[in-house]
């Protein structure tokens, strides 16, 4: 059962079901089913009866106890309406919603009334439970699928609303209040046209006691309700969305009973939109539509659907509806109360946000977090959080950079490199928001080559960038072998198991599966063990270090006493390599001299050959040292005719925000000239802009 918010009513019709007992309702449903017809009158006693999360709880009973699927008995045992009544009310919420949406968009045409009504009123959090319930029904993107069922600015406030992002502070801003007004009159009213992007960004984003003022003072300025310049600016579905999510932001129940009103009104029955409301408001705010209904239409709502429906349909939905406000002492209107509290409260909202940030700011000053002083110690990228980071504003530079002809690149680049990854992911969320629109798709509209290439890995999130180069480094004819080895020869256990869950995630597969398929011998299984991220992470053990030391010295065949199965010594060398920690390598390989008198890096790259000598070598060195790696890596990248751009810009991205500056350090000490001048002398135009930028700053 949904529960209210802290010191709110309850007001849904359906409760939790006193005595409970999931076994002995889940034996009751079986015997309703058993045999020639079903028993219809117990089944929707028993399921109105009680709350959404007792229901499924008898689905799992009614699974343990019988081995069969609850709903799957219901759809096969009842039939229409009342079918589809009692199937809506097996499911939880999100899933309920994320079955509707898949219908509207489903098949020829699409249920623009289905979208509009469940997108433009539910909550940010019902928002997020409707998108992973529609990506774990259906295995697929609700985002993608709307895209691609609708267009235009319907399409864009649909995706906005899909976010979930709407504000939700209840301290309002009187300057911001008075700003929006302003901007919503000149985006209609005064302006030739309509410029439909102000009405998306501030009807889809701002919190709803904040849209409340807005549209009373809209009202104070322009002498006319919002409503009315909603239809005098608007048009078609776009129109209709804007106008049912202004009455949402007024009032949700009153949204619904106007809803229910129209579904019964008339000649015939709308039972797809009476079904959908009755379901996924039984456990809100049933009541307040009850009651809203009784005062705006001047008879109950039980009442109307007594005299608009009938059979057991009729009597589950009357059932819902938790009772008749026609009947003696049933009917008072707490929903006007409620509303009354509502407008009290709203006039106390005109509170400046600046008291908040003025006290967090003190705060901040006084109390400074231990977090916040690690970027002077310990991280050691090039690109940091921006101090003063406001996502709203960058979003909305990013679009002004790429709007109209022409694309300002300088904009572009200074934004994106100036921001830490995780600060880059908040514009991009703004920035659907805001505008509906993907920032990636936008960005690969509007900028091309080596310069796309390295803003777009950017704008990934790092597991997901080395997902996709991986990925890139195994499709099509060939391998690139030099990338799989330079990306799982350096990530950590923690960073390999993102890239393991963004690989998954994203191309429907596992990294294993991949590596499995596109690589074979020795090589394949290096890269499979690196894969799976399973690296130990204490420190160093001597004893075990000089056991270890000695394997290499056999397995590369400069030992005193070789001895054991060469397989055997293989496969214990590939392990001691991918598996042990860095502290314990760095003291196998100071045993291995003292064993040898070798380096075990100079005798891998002697004795052995291939991408199992590649791979091998560049674990050792990444032990070693890891920032000079990089630092050889991006040298050879620029060194002689040409540029190796791919390996140049993953090197870049990758390690901006973790290494660079100890990379800077290592490549002018072994090159005796800086990163900067390498990058300078042999890049160009936006992109050498762009590198100079994310290497922050000249040796």
């Amino acid at each position: 059962m949904a529960k209210p918010a802290q010191g709110a009513k309850y007001r849904g019709s359906i409760h939790d079901f006193p005595g409970f007992d999931p076994n002995q309702d889940a034996e009751a449903l079986y015997t309703a089913m058993k045999g020639f017809g079903s028993d219809k009158e117990a089944i929707l006693d028993i399921i109105t009866s009680r709350s959404n999360r007792q229901r499924q709880e008898v689905c799992q009973s009614y699974k343990s106890l019988y081995g069969k699927d609850l709903i799957a008995d219901l759809k096969y045992e009842l039939t229409g309406k009342f079918e589809r009544l009692i199937v809506g009310l097996m499911r939880p919420p999100a899933y309920c919603d994320a079955k509707e949406i898949k219908d509207a968009i489903s098949g020829i045409g699409t249920d623009e009334k289905c979208l509009i009504e469940i997108l433009a009123s539910r909550t940010n959090e019902q928002m997020h439970q409707l998108v992973a319930a529609y990506k774990d029904a259906y295995e697929r993107d609700l985002e993608a699928d709307i895209i691609g069922d609708t267009s235009g600015h319907f399409q864009k406030m649909l995706v906005v609303l899909l976010q979930g992002t709407r504000e939700e502070d209840d301290v309002v801003s009187e300057d911001l209040v008075q700003q929006d007004v302003q901007d919503l009159y000149e985006a209609g009213e005064l302006k030739w046209g309509t410029d439909e992007a102000q009405f998306i960004y501030i009807l889809g984003n701002r919190s709803k006691q904040h849209l409340r003022l807005v549209f009373d003072e809209y009202l104070k300025t322009t002498g006319k309700p919002i409503e009315a310049s909603i239809r005098g600016e608007l048009s078609g579905d776009f129109e209709k969305l804007m106008l049912a999510v202004v009455k949402c932001i007024r009032s949700t129940p009153e949204y619904f009973a106007e809803r229910l009103f129209k579904a019964m009104k008339g000649l015939g029955t709308r039972d797809n939109t009476l079904i959908r409301i009755m379901v996924s408001r039984s456990e809100l705010d049933m009541l307040d539509i009850r009651e809203i209904f009784r005062t705006k239409y001047e008879k109950s709502l039980y009442s109307m659907i007594k005299n608009d429906t009938s059979g057991e349909y009729k009597k589950t939905l009357l059932k819902l509806s938790g009772g008749d406000d026609d009947a003696a002492g049933q009917f008072f209107p707490e929903a006007a109360q409620v509303a009354y509290q509502m407008w009290e409260l709203s006039a106390v909202a005109r509170v400046e946000l600046s008291c908040r940030v003025c006290l967090l700011w003190l705060h901040l000053c006084l109390f400074p977090h231990p977090r916040r002083l690690v970027w002077a110690h310990g991280l050691k990228g090039t690109v940091r959080p921006a101090n003063d980071f406001n996502p709203d504003a960058d979003a909305k530079a990013l679009r002004k950079a790429m709007k109209g002809l022409g694309t300002d690149e300088d904009t572009i680049i200074d934004i994106i490199t100036h921001r830490s990854n995780v600060q880059r992911q908040q514009i991009r969320q703004t920035f659907k928001s805001h505008f509906g629109r993907d920032l990636m798709t936008d960005l690969k509209s509007e900028i091309s080559g080596d310069l796309a290439r390295l803003i777009l890995g950017l704008m990934m999130p790092p597991a997901h960038y080395d997902a996709k180069q991986l990925k890139k480094a195994m499709e099509g004819a060939g391998t690139d072998e030099k990338a799989l080895i330079e990306i799982l020869a350096t990530r950590t256990n923690a960073e390999i198991r993102a890239i393991n869950e963004a690989y998954k995630e994203d191309y429907h597969k596992s990294l294993e599966d991949a590596l499995s398929s596109d690589t074979s011998g020795h090589f394949r299984r290096i890269l499979i063990s690196l894969a799976t991220g399973h690296r130990e992470e204490g420190g160093e053990n001597l004893d075990q270090a000089r056991e270890d030391a000695q394997v290499a010295a056999e397995i590369l065949e400069i030992a005193d006493t070789p001895s054991g199965d060469k397989t055997s010594l293989e496969t214990r060398f590939m392990t001691i390599l991918c598996t042990r920690s860095y502290p314990h390598l760095r003291r196998v390989f100071q045993e291995f001299i003292k064993m040898t008198n070798y380096d075990v890096e100079h005798t891998i790259k002697k004795e052995m050959s291939g991408d199992v000598r590649d791979a091998f070598v560049a674990i050792v060195q990444s032990v070693k040292n890891k920032p000079l790696f990089f630092a050889d890596k991006l040298y050879k990248s620029m060194k002689g005719a040409g540029t190796d751009e791919k390996t140049l810009t993953r090197i870049m991205v990758s390690r901006s925000e973790i290494d660079l500056l100890n990379i800077r350090r290592e490549f002018i000490e072994k090159y005796d000239k800086s990163l900067h001048q390498a990058i300078e002398g042999d890049t160009s135009g936006d992109f050498l802009k762009a590198l100079l930028a994310l290497c922050g700053g000249e040796d």
